[in-house]
């Protein structure tokens, strides 16, 4: 299996790899979840905006609060699997030290 080389995080180079290595864990549940958060705020700030009073026979209100709660676990999920991420990889030991 591939093993990712020790993280350098004493240069600006080694940083800004890490900060890529991190952006790239867990993007299909924290961009889910923030599309339903936008969604769900937008449905439920449409009714006095733009007179919506029914989307499908329910009000536009519920509709939002639902997508709201549905994007928090996914955010959860993807703050939990980029904490496991990070502790995976900060406790890998160096190479010298194997």
């Amino acid at each position: 299996m591939f093993d990712p080389p020790p993280l350098d995080l004493s240069t600006k180079a080694g940083r800004k790899a890490w900060r890529r290595e991190m952006r790239m864990v867990a993007v299909r549940p924290r961009r889910w979840g923030l599309w339903l958060l936008t969604l769900g705020f937008l449905l439920l700030m449409a009714p006095p905006a733009f007179g919506l009073h029914s989307l499908w026979g329910w009000s536009p209100s519920i509709i939002g609060s639902l997508l709201m709660l549905g994007a928090l676990p996914l955010l959860i999920a993807g703050a939990l699997l980029r904490r496991r991420y990070r502790q995976g990889r900060m406790s890998r030991p160096k190479a010298d030290e194997a």
